[in-house]
């Protein structure tokens, strides 16, 4: 059985994790997000509620995490052009951050982080920390092909892709279609390119 280490050494279930996930998305799916409670998904997963605060500490963060993060980011190709891997970042983060539970979630979660550090704390520990690692990878790629004069802080690239496309999902409300997506990926790349090479004058 696989396991996976928690913070002071205690081995957290992986089968777990599954099922605590699995039937959160079951009963937003059913019934919405606002009639969610975390007795509902104990009771579903065949859990005790103290497993589900050793991994989450509100409802807000479990069913973040279980309707748009999970394996988050997942592998991507190299498509060959910084422009390339940005709209297949993107174009992955649309599918899982448009459907009718992540938008019932995300501003619940938003709305939490707003006045809870510490919930703030872990929500940049390991939601947006995955996220930034992975754009890391997109420039370092991107770097070696000679694209762009130098690296740039990933979370800088995060607000200009990502970060709009939560803006434009969660807060403006809007439908956005892959022609939208593929705007804001050009975007995103002509504004990381011209960064670098602001900051990297030098390989110019």
């Amino acid at each position: 059985m696989a396991t996976r280490r928690q913070p002071g050494g205690r081995p957290r279930d992986s089968q777990v994790d599954h099922k605590i996930l699995e039937s959160t998305r079951e009963l937003v799916a059913e019934a919405g997000y606002p009639a969610l409670t975390v007795d509902q998904v104990a009771a579903r997963a065949g859990v005790g509620k103290a497993a589900i605060y050793r991994r989450y500490a509100s409802k807000a963060e479990m069913a973040f995490a279980a309707t748009m993060h999970g394996q988050w980011p997942p592998p991507l190709p190299d498509t060959g052009s910084l422009h390339g891997d940005l709209l297949a970042l993107a174009r992955a983060a649309h599918t899982r951050m448009a459907t009718e539970a992540a938008r019932q979630v995300a501003p619940a979660l938003i709305s939490e982080l707003a006045g809870n550090p510490d919930l703030e704390a872990r929500f940049q520990d390991t939601f947006l920390a995955a996220e930034h690692a992975g754009l890391a990878d997109i420039i370092g790629r991107a770097v070696a092909r000679g694209e762009l004069a130098g690296a740039i802080d990933p979370a800088v690239a995060h607000l200009l892709l990502l970060g709009s496309l939560a803006a434009g999902l969660y807060i403006i409300n809007l439908t956005i279609d892959d022609s939208t997506i593929t705007e804001l990926a050009a975007a995103a790349a002509a504004g990381i390119t011209a960064l670098a090479a602001r900051q990297h004058p030098s390989a110019g």
